[in-house]
This record gives structure tokens, sequence and C-alpha cells, in this order.
């Protein structure tokens, strides 16, 4: 099995509601399974729950090869939707578009608000947006959004304190949304992962969508896992073995 743990993870057993268990996906490596419910729980309940994403819909993922956003770039696609990414490197831009991203903004050398404001300017525009980054960029961006559009805020990696003109909320009937999973109770947990389990596992299983695994250490090396972390080298996951290592 694996598990959509609250904390604790780093440890040899852990003790859960039996709920916030998943079957390892059939044919897959259980250290990749590893990374696969934080991701892809969080990316599932913000995009479809939360934000009701549709078919033909056009959703923009922040940090698109983060380990949440691509898992939202597979599972958006596999559901038929449009995808836009911002990410901040010539190497991730090249990996988030084989990943299915329609369109790819690199913040390390384009302008990233003229970019977003061209691209949800011009037909069919932005829909949704999934945004672990917060900042000032949202009270830019969020006034372009297509009518009943929907922004979804799962983080602030950019800061929490922005400057808002709340008129285009009421004249372009916009919503936005605050979202976590870790504070929910065991109860929704379940529920969202009962929706996880009949709609997303089919897909990992078929090898539609896969999880993205930047390394794996052992848990010996945690402090250098850490470093790619605070470096933002990864694309995808980092994955902790704990235990002697396999042959």
């Amino acid at each position: 099995v694996c598990a959509l743990l609250a904390g604790g993870g780093y440890a040899e057993r852990v003790a859960l509601p039996a709920a916030q268990l998943l079957p390892v996906p059939t044919g897959m490596d259980p250290t990749l399974a590893a990374s696969v419910p934080e991701v892809f729980a969080t990316a599932y309940l913000n995009l479809y729950l939360e934000a009701g994403l549709s078919e033909g819909e056009t959703v923009l993922v922040h940090a698109g090869a983060s380990g949440v956003g691509t898992a939202a770039i597979q599972i958006a696609r596999a559901f038929g939707s449009r995808v836009i990414s911002t990410v901040g490197s010539a190497r991730k831009a090249q990996f988030v578009r084989e990943l299915g991203a329609s369109e790819v903004i690199d913040r390390s050398v384009v302008d990233i608000d003229s970019e977003l404001a061209r691209l949800a300017r011009t037909d069919p525009g932005i829909d949704v947006v999934l945004d672990c980054l917060g900042g000032d960029a949202m009270a830019r961006l969020l006034p372009l959004l297509n009518i009943d559009g929907r922004w979804v805020i799962i983080s602030l990696l950019e800061g929490s304190r922005i400057d808002l003109d709340l008129r285009p909320l009421l004249s372009r009937r916009l919503r936005v949304i605050g979202s976590t999973l870790r504070a929910r109770p065991s109860a929704e947990k379940a529920r969202i992962l009962g929706q996880l389990r009949s709609r997303v596992w089919p897909l990992l299983e078929s090898g539609e969508i896969a999880p993205v695994v930047h390394a794996v250490f052992p848990i010996e090396e945690v402090e250098e896992a850490h470093a790619v972390l605070e470096r933002r080298e990864n694309i995808g996951k980092v994955v902790l073995r704990i235990g002697p290592s396999r042959s």
C-alpha cells in the first residue's frame, strides 16, 4: 500500500486511518508509489473538487515542474483540458512541454506578467489557475481570467499580502479559493482518496500518466535531499528510502 500522511513520514512504520491507504498501482514500483498520494490528491482535489475544471477549459499551473505541478498537468490533459504552465528554467520548460503543457512560460528568460496577459487575452483565455506562488502576480492576472474563472491558492511561496482590486470579482463572476489538503479531517481525506482511486488510479495503472521522481535518496542523505529542494533543482518529487537499499 501507499498512504496519505499528515506528517511523520521519515519513519519505518506509521499509524494512520485505514481510509488514508491506497493500493500501490498495479505494476508500479513501491518506491515510485510513495510519491503518488499527496501530489496527485492535491492536484485532483484542487482542479476538480475545488475549481470544477471541465473538459475543454484552460488551466494555468504555476510551478509546473514541481511534484504537484507535474501531477496536475498530467491529470488535466488526461481529462481533456488545455494546460499553460510556468517554470523557472529551460530544462524544466522542456520537460513540462513533453509532459503535455500546450504553452510554457520560462520565467528565467521572459517577463511572466506580459506573457500571461497575452495568453489570457488570446482565445480561449484562462479559466482556472492553480497557484502555489501567491504574491503580487495574482493582483495583475486575476482581472484577466475568463468570466466565471476560478483561482485556487494552495501555497504562498512569493508572498501572502497583496493590494487587490476586488471589482473584477464582481463584474467577471470570479472565484478565489483557498485550499489545503493536510489540515482536512480524515473523513474528508477519505472522500478525496476515494475519488482519486476511481478516476486517477486507472490512468496510473494503464501508464497514461505516471509519477515524476527527480531522485531517490537513502535516509542517511536527507540533508542533500532537502538541499536539492531548496536549490529548486528538482523536477517532480524527491523520495527518501528508509531501510536497506534494494539490489
